[in-house]
């Protein structure tokens, strides 16, 4: 639950802040799949980051029940170190045991893709493309349940295939009983993924409701106005 959320932060070497997310509530369900759209700097990512306890409010609160885990494409590697090493330290870092990495180790690997074109796996990080490293990132995260699982972007990487796979596992998720946040401008991959969205613009919860009425309210004010700008709501 975000209860009146306020995200300050200072920008690095100035004086100068930035309200990024203001005054947002909603209430997240237990097995709920819900997206969160808007333009680039509408504050979705950092409200993400506020629900997983990364950055502090700078009012209101978010409450969470379980632990939060939050999967973002662009967070740092460890580049001089294998895909397979990543592998092991990620389960580890998310609580499983070393019996359960090696356990579910091929099918990480296998769901990722990266070796279908060679063994890159056994090869260090930073010879990755950015699509092969987002994909073992999210088949990392996606190995076990998550009480509360946040989602940047991950399914703007990859192929059709990796992408319907992704869809597919955020289901099996929400079946688990976890819930599920995803960041996404890919409104197809909301439509397929999401039963609930929040559409959030200059830090303001524009829109919360059914997938479908809230993403096709979003694709209207989004359409260029005839004197060529975006279109207002």
């Amino acid at each position: 639950m975000a209860d009146n959320v306020h995200i300050v932060y200072k920008v690095h070497g100035t004086d100068r802040e930035v309200h990024a997310v203001k005054g947002v509530t909603f209430v997240a369900h237990k097995g709920e799949a819900i997206g969160l759209i808007g333009s680039n700097g509408s504050g979705k990512s950092t409200l993400l980051r506020a629900v997983a306890g990364l950055l502090p409010p700078a009012a209101g609160r978010v409450y969470t029940h379980g632990q939060p885990s939050l999967l973002g494409v662009n967070a740092a590697l460890m580049n001089d170190l294998t895909g397979e090493r990543n592998v092991v330290l990620g389960g580890l870092a998310m609580g499983m045991s070393r019996a359960e990495v090696r356990d579910r180790y091929p099918g990480i690997v296998g769901f990722s893709g990266i070796n279908e074109k060679g063994d890159f796996v056994s090869l260090p990080m930073r010879t990755y493309s950015s699509g092969m490293a987002a994909r073992l990132r999210f088949s990392i995260a996606a190995a076990k349940s998550h009480d509360v699982l946040m989602i940047d972007e991950a399914l703007a990487t990859g192929d059709r295939a990796f992408q319907k796979r992704s869809e597919a596992r955020i289901r099996e998720l929400r079946v688990e009983a976890g819930t599920v946040f995803l960041v996404s401008h890919n409104n197809k991959a909301v439509r397929d993924t999401c039963d609930r969205v929040l559409w959030l613009e200059k830090g303001e919860l524009v829109m919360d409701g059914p997938t479908e009425e809230v993403v096709t309210a979003y694709e209207r004010h989004a359409l260029p106005s005839p004197s060529g700008g975006a279109s207002q709501r």
